[in-house]
Parts: C-alpha cells; sequence; structure tokens
C-alpha cells in the first residue's frame, strides 16, 4: 500500500491489488454513512487522484449490505447546534463529489441494499455492476426526510425515480440490469471478481487518457451538443500529444500490447 493511502480507517477498508483500490465501506452493522466515513472517503478518494500507482478504484461494502443510508442513530449527536445542519449537508455533498470527481475512474459493486445516501454514492460512480440480491431505492419519505433525488435522476426515468422517491420502491439488481442502469446483474459471489475483471481492464489504459476522459465526461455532461463536442475535440487534441498517445498508435501498428509510462 502507498504511504498516501495508508489509514488508519475506521470506516472504510482499503486494499491495493494490482493497480486497482478497493475501497469496503465499513460501519456495521449496515454500512451507515456516517461523518467518519464521509471524511474518510473524501480524503482516500483525494489522496488517490494524485497516487500514480492506483489506476482504477472498486467501490464496494462489507457484508451484505453496500450502504443503507444516512446514520440515522447519530443525527442527534451529529446536529447538535446553530450551523451544526449546514456543515453536515455541506460535508454529505462533498463526499459525493469526491467520487465524482476521483481523477481515477470509479467501479460501484452493489454488493446489498443501496438507500437514499447509499444509491447517491453509486450515482456518483462511473461504471455499475449489481449483485442479482442487490436493491436500489429512496426510502426517506417513510422516515419524513428527502434526498438523492437529483442523483437519482442521473439513473433512473422521469417516472420510475418519482415512483421511488413519493413511494420508497426498491429495484433490484435484475430490475437495474433491464432497465440498463448497471453493466450486468451477477451472483453475489461473483460479484467482487467480475468488478475486479472490470477495473483491471480499466487500469490497463493510459493514465494520462482515463484521466482526460473522466474530466472530459464530467465537464460535459450539462453542456449542450456544441459546446459539449467543441470541449472534447479540444481535450482531444491534448491527448493526442502526449507520450502515452504515440505509443498507442505504435503498438496498434505493430500488433502488440501498449506500454505506457504516464506522460
Amino acid at each position: 500500500m502507498p504511504p498516501a493511502l495508508q489509514g488508519p480507517y475506521t470506516a472504510l477498508d482499503v486494499t491495493l491489488d494490482d493497480g486497482v483500490a478497493v475501497i469496503l465501506l465499513a460501519n456495521p452493522p449496515v454500512n451507515a454513512l456516517s461523518t467518519e466515513m464521509m471524511n474518510e472517503l473524501s480524503w482516500v478518494l483525494d489522496r488517490i487522484s494524485e497516487t500514480p500507482e492506483v489506476r482504477a478504484v472498486v467501490l464496494s461494502g462489507q457484508g451484505k449490505t453496500f450502504c443503507a443510508g444516512a446514520d440515522l442513530k447519530n443525527r442527534a449527536a451529529t446536529i447538535k447546534g446553530p450551523g451544526d445542519l449546514p456543515q453536515h449537508s455541506r460535508r454529505t455533498r462533498e463526499c459525493f463529489h469526491a467520487i465524482r470527481e476521483c481523477a481515477k475512474p470509479v467501479i460501484a459493486a452493489i454488493n446489498g441494499p443501496a438507500l437514499g445516501a447509499g444509491l447517491a454514492i453509486v450515482a456518483s460512480c462511473d461504471i455499475l455492476i449489481a449483485a442479482t440480491t442487490a436493491t436500489v431505492g429512496l426510502p426517506e419519505i417513510n422516515v419524513g426526510l428527502l434526498g438523492g433525488g437529483r442523483h437519482g435522476m442521473r439513473l433512473f426515468s422521469h417516472s420510475r425515480l418519482r415512483r421511488m422517491m413519493l413511494t420508497g420502491l426498491r429495484v433490484d439488481g435484475n430490475e437495474l440490469y433491464r432497465l440498463g442502469i448497471v453493466e450486468a446483474a451477477v451472483p453475489p459471489e461473483t460479484l467482487m471478481d467480475e468488478a475486479m475483471t472490470l477495473a483491471r481492464e480499466l487500469a490497463s489504459k493510459s493514465p494520462l487518457a482515463s484521466v482526460l476522459a473522466k474530466q472530459t465526461l464530467n465537464a460535459i455532461e450539462e453542456m449542450s451538443l456544441r459546446d459539449g463536442y467543441r470541449y472534447e475535440q479540444d481535450m482531444t487534441a491534448a491527448i493526442a500529444k502526449t507520450d502515452d498517445a504515440q505509443e498507442a498508435r505504435r503498438a496498434f501498428l505493430e500488433k502488440r500490447p501498449p506500454v505506457f509510462k504516464g506522460r
């Protein structure tokens, strides 16, 4: 493990496997999104962005739950006086942004319930794979709260998202795959193998191209077609000037695997 990623962690389990950082949410019994988890997740993802040994990330939950949502049991201890709620809200927002803005691609391996804040975590990742037993939902209406709807809009259609938010409906792994929201719905015992296979494929690409591709996708997501494609063309020109791009072209012509140097 690179020194930059060494803990100690109280609400995460972090390992490095052949260029892939594996982050498990670890706040038993249901991996509720606690203050410690938010702080640690934001911290380690920012570190990963500037750690060249890491090429891709797999994010999953320890045990049988991905993340059951906000840590309601400790809400009273977190929000005790003036300013505490805005601080908590800001910390929560930045945790999700840290996933989306991580320079390295992040795969969500949804191993179990991903509810409320757990759905927002999933929606902030780049590529999604689910266990058939996983469920995704917005149950806040049942506890007098809201949350995750805007993130859910990045995944679900208008009608389905509103049904989920207004009724607490949960969507299982097979339905997520039918809707085209996840890349695969697999038996829970093979989920991490599937995620690691995909992560290693991501890690095999040029690190510079990968970083610029994700940065571009984030930037153009809400641009017009004209502005978004112009931005993408500019980034294409920037990538084409790198040594890695030249190596990719040479390797293609020479019919061999490329050897990327990250420059």
